[in-house]
């Protein structure tokens, strides 16, 4: 077996020792039991057993502990209801009421017991007190005595605590005492004979042993069976028509008195009365249809079969046979569980064989992908080492296409294309001019004259290039003679028919990756999520791939971009003629030398790289287009003039006054002048405004949300409102905020008070003396807003939309000698669009300005 084979030899093991280990692991859990339980209860509340028309229930309800009195009655009240129902002809009469204490009314109960002669009496069995041996607990002796037979009357809950079945025979030691069902069948036919003990067997008295568990298949809810309330069969006349020759079970339906077990058919929601029960049971064992539950022994040994015949089978199935195997294998098991319960009336537990096909197709499913892909991996790590770009075939391009890819990717003074006598295209060349005797598939070259002679398609073409000038026609028809015009059939292989199984389609996978190119992957998947645009073109300029950013820069469906020569695509979209485009594709083919160069498209800039590559596999030749999106770091570009202009004169302009009032104050220690020091702190302090405004514009551009916290607008104006207050009392200008409500944002506390502070050091220049500044904070909707209002001058019209351009100043701060950096708006703009607000302004001249921020709450307060 090869290394590409697929390991089938030990997949009989593999599989099976699989399976085995997972279900030997699901039996440390209740999964098994849960999923029979379910099957069990499915199949039976939806194939509930048949009526028993000879089985009728007296029951001590509500309305007979109203009329008859408080409980416990009279045994004499017992005894009337077994006369009257002798009297209507009952059969058996079953009691599923405890009379462990004497009474002066025995001897009553027990003469009507006697003259009917088939009444059933229950047992109980529990401890007397916590922590105290089991006990039994039998009626009267009198009683005893003269009943037909006696019962345990105890129900098997199982663990997830529903009722569906009992136990035959239960008692102490080996004293076993049938079920009050089966001591009612038995009732007139004879004693039933418990189970036989080894007589070597010792078993203690106090032991509470129970023997032949059986399932009883209900036949519905609580209220199936026919019901007759105590008291109305007590006072009213004998009703032969409801009990004569029936089983009658007389026992508690009442809420809170009695037994209470929840079935299959109803859980809590509606429980079954233990009357109700025992007689399900009494219908069931005289039907003969009680389930008698399987030994574990058969579970295991159906189990093991199915793991083998999984583990045999599905190795050799394809994947869909494999589905159809373990669907069968499932639903045959299913069909068994149904006839062996329904038919048979044995219960087998199909859970552990059923879960094997149902974890086996994943599990195998799992393993065959496993396999694929390791395959796969090696396969395409082999393909990586000899990356190759796939290309369409020259041999398979017509000589029309291959005439017009020319003439787009080179400049040509003329051209002739003949198809056999006929020409089909020329310029600027004769048919007079064709050479005699031309080889096939093979350029042939003379002077500036290029000739080719093919056969496509049973016909015969000659294809003439006249190459100018003044392009190097040497290297150019170097690269004609080195395009492959012949198809090489030598390594097209063909598929190997085999069955459809792993092994072969993983053989019919490696010989088709033997085949594909391994640049072609790359190109799909690598190309597609690169940053930049790729475009990849065949030896004659001609698109065979273009990723999504290109579809998108160019604005051109992706199917329209293949097979457009790339010199018609760029002069569509950035014509240029000094130099035109295809001479710089033409030179970076012929020439195979990179080349850069600029591009704008639909007022973007790009930058296009240009580089040939060759595939070493089939010496196909091409150019990949690596086209980067460069507006950006134009527009860095931009800033960076602009900062560099700035500080070469306005933050070079202070330094130099300061450096020359200092000289002078050197020159003169004597004759300081107050004025001198003023204007020396003067610039100074610009000086320090400017690198304060870069600092704190770094910043805000440089500011992410992993520096956001829980932060209050009012509190930040507040604050910000207590930094200008001296500066507006020099100007004698009144700070009104009007807010009181506390409005909570997601941001940066510290340069969103910055943020106010500007506004409201812009606010105090551009006013008047004795002026009003109004700061206002409220809640528009879902936004947190701040508004900030002067009286000052106002903004002409056309300086509003350049307000938060960078190193921009209004022409009437200029005048009116309010010099500053150009950066305090745009550093308020940038902050704004950090905290994703926005910002808005509104002014007139001579009436003031209005700069109004809104900024999303961190909670929005429901309307």
């Amino acid at each position: 077996m090869t290394r590409d084979q697929l390991p089938t030899t030990n997949a009989f093991w593999t599989l099976g020792l699989s399976l085995l280990a997972i279900l030997l692991l699901l039996q440390l859990t209740t999964i098994p039991q849960r999923i029979n339980l379910w099957l069990y209860d499915a199949l039976i509340t939806t194939h509930p057993a048949k009526v028993a028309d000879n089985v009728a229930i007296v029951a001590i309800d509500d309305a007979s502990l109203d009329r008859l009195g408080g409980w416990p009655w009279s045994r004499s009240t017992h005894a009337d209801l077994i006369r009257k129902l002798d009297d209507a002809g009952a059969r058996t009469i079953v009691f599923d009421i405890l009379f462990p204490e004497p009474s002066a009314d025995d001897q009553d109960l027990a003469e009507a017991m006697k003259a009917h002669g088939n009444v059933v009496l229950p047992i109980h069995l529990s401890p007397p007190s916590q922590g105290e041996t089991i006990s039994e607990y039998l009626p009267t002796p009198t009683l005893s005595q003269a009943a037909a037979g006696l019962g345990h009357a105890h129900v098997e809950l199982d663990p997830d605590g529903l009722a569906r079945g009992l136990y035959l025979f239960n008692g102490l030691g080996k004293h076993l005492w049938p079920s009050l069902a089966l001591a009612a069948h038995g009732a007139g036919n004879g004693k039933v004979a418990p189970p036989e003990f080894p007589q070597d067997s010792e078993l203690p008295p106090y032991v509470n042993v129970r023997s032949d568990y059986v399932a009883v298949p209900l036949a519905g809810p609580a209220e199936t069976y026919p019901m007759y309330s105590y008291a109305n069969v007590l006072l009213s006349p004998p009703a032969p028509r409801e009990f004569n020759g029936k089983t009658v079970f007389v026992g508690a339906t009442a809420p809170g008195f009695g037994d209470v077990l929840p079935t299959p058919f109803s859980n809590m929601a509606l429980p079954l009365s233990g009357v109700e029960f025992h007689a399900n049971s009494y219908a069931a064992l005289a039907n003969q249809t009680l389930i008698r539950p399987s030994s574990g022994i058969i579970a295991a040994f159906l189990s093991l079969a199915i793991i083998l015949l999984v583990a045999s089978a599905l190795p050799r199935l394809r994947p869909t046979q494999t589905l159809l195997l373990c669907t069968t294998l499932a639903a045959a098991l299913l069909a068994l569980f149904t006839t062996l319960i329904l038919v048979a009336h044995r219960w087998i537990p199909v859970a552990n064989a059923l879960l094997v096909p149902l974890i086996a197709f994943p599990l195998w499913s799992a393993r065959r992908l496993a396999i694929t892909t390791r395959f796969l991996n090696r396969q395409l790590d082999e393909l990586g080492h000899g990356p190759q770009l796939s290309l369409r075939e020259l041999s398979e391009r017509h000589p029309i296409q291959l005439l017009d890819y020319l003439t787009e990717l080179f400049t040509l003074d003329g051209w002739l294309l003949m198809e056999d006598d006929k020409t089909l295209s020329h310029h600027n060349l004769s048919r007079e001019s064709v050479p005699p005797r031309l080889p096939r598939n093979a350029w042939i070259h003379r002077q500036n004259l290029s000739w080719l002679n093919i056969d496509r398609c049973d016909s015969h073409y000659v294809l003439g290039l006249k190459l100018p000038d003044s392009l190097s026609g040497e290297a150019v028809q170097r690269y004609l003679r080195q395009l492959p015009l012949s198809a090489d059939l030598a390594d097209k292989g063909t598929l190997t028919s085999s069955k459809e199984n792993i092994t072969a389609r993983i053989e019919r996978v490696r010989q088709a990756t033997e085949r594909m190119n391994n640049m072609q992957t790359f190109i799909l998947k690598s190309f597609e999520h690169m940053p930049d645009g790729i475009i990849v073109t065949d030896e004659l300029g001609v698109i065979q791939f273009a990723n999504r950013h290109i579809e998108e820069w160019f604005d051109e469906p992706r199917p329209s971009l293949t097979g457009l020569p790339l010199t018609r695509l760029l002069q569509g979209h950035d014509p240029r003629n000094n130099p035109a485009w295809k001479e710089t594709l033409a030179e970076t083919l012929t020439l195979a030398q990179s080349r850069t160069v600029d591009l704008r498209i639909r007022g973007k800039d790009f930058l296009i790289h240009l580089a040939p590559f060759e595939s070493f596999h089939t010496r196909q030749q091409g150019l990949i287009a690596n086209i980067s999106d460069i507006t950006e770091l134009r527009e860095q570009q931009r800033q960076h003039r602009e900062a560099i202009d700035f500080i070469s004169h306005d933050v070079r302009s202070p330094l130099v006054s300061q450096l020359a009032l200092i000289e002078q104050l050197k020159r003169h220690p004597t004759d300081i002048d107050t004025d001198q020091l003023e204007q020396l702190g003067r610039l100074a302090r610009r000086s320090y405004q400017l690198a304060e405004e870069f600092v704190q514009l770094a910043r805000a551009e440089q500011l992410t949300e992993t520096r956001f916290y829980e932060c209050e607008l009012l509190s930040i104006v507040e604050n910000a409102r207590d930094s200008v207050i001296e500066q507006a009392f020099g100007k004698d200008i009144k700070l009104q905020l009007q807010g009181y409500e506390d409005l909570w944002l997601k941001g940066n506390a510290e340069l969103l008070e910055r943020v106010v502070i500007n506004l409201l050091t812009n606010a105090v220049q551009y006013s008047d003396t004795g002026s009003t500044i109004t700061i206002q904070v409220y809640q528009a909707g879902h936004l947190a807003c701040l508004t900030v209002s002067d009286e000052g001058a106002g903004i002409a019209p056309e300086e509003v939309p350049h307000l938060f351009d960078r190193f921009r100043r209004q022409k009437s701060s200029e005048l009116s000698g309010n010099r500053g950096a150009g950066l305090g708006l745009s550093f308020v703009n940038v902050v704004i669009e950090k905290h994703r607000g926005q910002i808005e302004v509104e002014s007139t001249l001579g009436e003031g300005s209005s700069f109004t921020i809104k900024l999303p709450i961190a909670a929005p307060i429901p309307n």
